[in-house]
């Protein structure tokens, strides 16, 4: 079985490889702002069906052809994922700025909050998708552990403005959950998807 992460995130390709996992990488772009009251359970879960989907129309010209084996549209497995950090229901993305990094330290510090990642594994005829939810607890913050954190850079590209993997980790005392999820993808749950996609 071909497997195929349909994400630009070099965390995503990191945690699949280290839980021993042999895929192939094909990034994709998605409309990635909020519909009308969407939830942010359903806005995770529909951005990860779009990818798999975009990543599979994409794949679908390289398997036709003398060249291509009928069987290889059922052999492979597409991956879409997307992540949101949620705070009081409402989902925080990639900071635009610095002072918008702080802005969302700030709403962080000293509270817990959740990690949503939406899961969807796609074949040529056959979607399954799956939730995961983690909940992050933050150490308050003063102001000086604020500026140092912005001004290292580090969560300038990650939503909610931190990676639990990196400098981040000093002011998160406690989660409960897939710590592989707030990194970015539950990889258990992955493994689980795999198996009944497998098995079914």
């Amino acid at each position: 079985m071909r497997l195929v992460l349909a994400s630009r995130s070099p965390r995503r390709a990191e945690l699949l490889a280290a839980a021993g996992f042999e895929f192939d990488v094909l990034a994709v772009d998605v409309d990635e702002r909020v519909g009308a009251n969407e939830s942010p359970a359903d806005y995770v879960c529909r951005l990860a069906s779009e990818k798999s989907a975009r990543a599979l129309a994409q794949l679908r010209p390289s398997l036709r052809g003398p060249q291509a084996p009928a069987s290889v549209g059922n052999d492979m497995l597409v991956l879409g994922a997307d992540t949101a950090v949620v705070v009081d229901g409402e989902i925080l993305g990639k900071p635009s700025d610095g002072q918008a990094a702080r802005a969302m330290l700030r709403r962080l510090s000293g509270r817990s909050h959740q990690v949503m990642t939406g899961v969807s594994l796609r074949s040529a005829n056959r979607e399954i998708g799956g939730l995961e939810t983690s909940t992050v607890w933050f150490a308050a913050l003063d102001p000086a552990e604020v500026e140092w954190y912005v001004g290292t850079g580090e969560g300038q590209d990650k939503a909610g403005a931190y990676a639990i993997q990196g400098r981040a980790s000093r002011f998160i005392p406690r989660i409960e959950g897939s710590y592989s999820n707030v990194v970015g993808l539950p990889v258990a749950l992955v493994n689980a998807m795999i198996a009944r996609v497998g098995s079914g």
